[in-house]
């Protein structure tokens, strides 16, 4: 065990394994929310949607899929997905982490659209556990 914290667990679910049984899905996500466990909609907007299902989801969390940001350069629509997704998760109390930054002008339009956190190449490489803990010192042992 890590000797953590359940609150510095986060479980990350992608919309499919949701929607493939939604009720059991909800019931699993709450327990989990009482215990303290973050959860955390993976590859939002790629997979089957089903936005009432999403209000009644205990989750913590959108992770905008990848495939979103890297478009956002090329394809003014895909700002404006991105946009909706983001003021629609802010609407509901989630957060929102954006996938796969790898540019700088990736990494400013989602600062712009208030994206809560981001995750890709350009902000770091994946790090082994030991190079995160000097990175991030305070991290458990």
């Amino acid at each position: 065990m890590c000797g953590c914290s359940t609150r510095a667990l986060a479980l990350e679910i992608t919309e499919t394994a949701v929607i493939r049984n939604p009720e059991s899905a909800i019931a699993t996500l709450a327990t989990l929310k009482k215990l303290g466990v973050q959860v955390a909609i993976d590859d939002f907007g790629i997979g089957y949607s089903s936005l009432s299902y999403l209000r009644q989801l205990p989750v913590d969390m959108l992770k905008i899929d990848g495939s979103f940001v890297r478009e956002l350069a090329r394809f003014n629509p895909t700002v404006a997905i991105v946009q909706a997704i983001i003021a629609m998760a802010h609407t509901l109390g989630l957060a929102v982490t954006a996938e796969g930054i790898e540019t700088s002008y990736q990494l400013s339009v989602l600062s712009a659209l208030a994206c809560d956190y981001g995750q890709g190449y350009f902000l770091s490489e994946p790090l082994p556990a030991e190079a995160l803990r000097q990175v991030l010192p305070h991290l458990p042992g």
